[in-house]
């Protein structure tokens, strides 16, 4: 009787796939869903500000349902399979050396009203697969810009001007991953590099979950 009633518990608690609702795998993605992400080649998508930046999907269909998921609608299980993809495709690249993760942070209003940045999600799931240290206190953003999607890449530096500083002391050495989860004009990252190389820190990599390109 005790076994048929946990049998019955894991029927009606069992996972479903966020992205096609199957309970088959008792997984929040399947690994059918998992396998249909498109990634990008592996080479750089952008360069700016004299940094290679890196996407490792397309931002569509599923990978645009996990990114929203997490970021809107406090699907956080979903930085587990985002940093998941991310690293598969890291590692094709082959890159070397020794980096520390920096996620773009948020401004303190948007933090406390979404009351999490789920770029450091991602960050400390990337990290956990790769073995790079997060670190959330080197870039801070002091100013507290309007959505980027509407505006053009112009707008969007005008926007960002000004929105981030460095703290040097708690730079301790080595290369920077800059951690987003999309990057579509490379504005972001071009104004959080130019600010990081004007405080003499140049061996930096920008690496976005998607792009929409």
């Amino acid at each position: 009787m005790k076994r048929f009633f946990l049998s019955l518990l894991d029927l009606i608690y069992k996972q479903k796939c966020y992205c096609c609702s199957s309970s088959v795998e008792n997984s929040r993605l399947c690994s059918k869903c998992y396998e249909s992400l498109e990634a990008c080649p592996p080479a750089p998508e952008k360069f700016v500000a004299g940094v290679n930046v890196y996407c490792a999907g397309k931002y569509n269909k599923n990978l645009q349902k996990m990114i929203r998921g997490l970021k809107y609608h406090k699907q956080k299980e979903m930085a587990v399979y985002i940093a998941r993809f991310m690293y598969d495709y890291w590692q094709k690249l082959g890159l070397r050396g020794d980096y520390v993760i920096v996620p773009v942070p948020l401004h303190y209003k948007r933090l406390k009203k979404r009351k999490y940045n789920q770029v450091e999600l991602i960050a400390d799931e990337f990290s956990k697969l790769s073995g790079y240290p997060v670190n959330t206190k080197l870039v801070a953003r002091v100013k507290e810009t309007l959505p980027q999607y509407k505006l053009s890449r112009i707008e969007r530096l005008e926007n960002l001007k000004n929105a981030f500083i460095v703290n040097k002391q708690e730079y301790t050495g080595g290369g920077i991953l800059v951690l987003d989860d999309i990057s579509t004009t490379g504005s972001t990252f071009e104004v959080m590099v130019n600010e990081l190389k004007f405080n003499g820190i140049n061996n930096i990599i920008c690496f976005a979950a998607a792009t929409p390109f």
